[in-house]
């Protein structure tokens, strides 16, 4: 009897060590906890961010770093075109060049393949653009200082022959 009585207190003791040492409910009420701070947190969109100073690069990969930017309406702004790559222009050149509105992107391409001694910039398509860089090859760099005052979205393209299809983005203007 006493033997049993050992047994049962052990056993019974080993059970509420067991139970009282897990905490087990603390820890995944703080961890449900922290996970919805942080969804919280990753739901906030962050604010856009509007600048006068844009900074964009091409690659010998034919892309441009960045395909956004947002500007205000009526500011100056200053945009540099930096060709991070090493080839050539007359290879792989790249060029910045913002449309105005409603241009046909396609068109516009089409006739810059024609302008190869004006840096690809056709001179009969100058009414459809708001600014341009000059043509640039591997190390090159241009700045160029242009103002949007209608609101909108805005295409800019690389106009080397063939670039248009990966090299483009938009500049919204708020």
């Amino acid at each position: 009897m006493k033997k049993i009585f050992k047994l049962s207190a052990i056993a019974l003791t080993m059970t509420f060590l067991l139970f009282s040492c897990g905490g087990n409910g603390q820890k995944e009420a703080a961890a449900t906890q922290s996970a919805t701070t942080v969804e919280e947190e990753a739901v906030t969109p962050a604010a856009p961010v509007l600048s006068n100073v844009l900074n964009l690069e091409g690659n010998d990969q034919m892309q441009y770093n960045q395909t956004e930017f947002r500007i205000a309406a009526g500011q100056s702004v200053t945009l540099t075109l930096k060709h991070t790559g090493t080839l050539d222009k007359n290879a792989m050149g790249h060029n910045f060049v913002l449309l105005k509105s409603g241009t046909d992107i396609n068109a516009f391409a089409k006739k810059a393949l024609e302008a190869k001694n004006n840096g690809y910039i056709p001179k009969s398509e100058s009414a459809s653009i708001i600014a341009h860089t000059k043509l640039l090859g591997g190390g090159e760099s241009d700045t160029i200082t242009f103002s949007v005052d209608e609101k909108g979205t805005y295409d800019f393209i690389c106009s080397f022959p063939g670039h248009v299809s990966m090299m483009k983005g938009k500049l919204i203007v708020e």
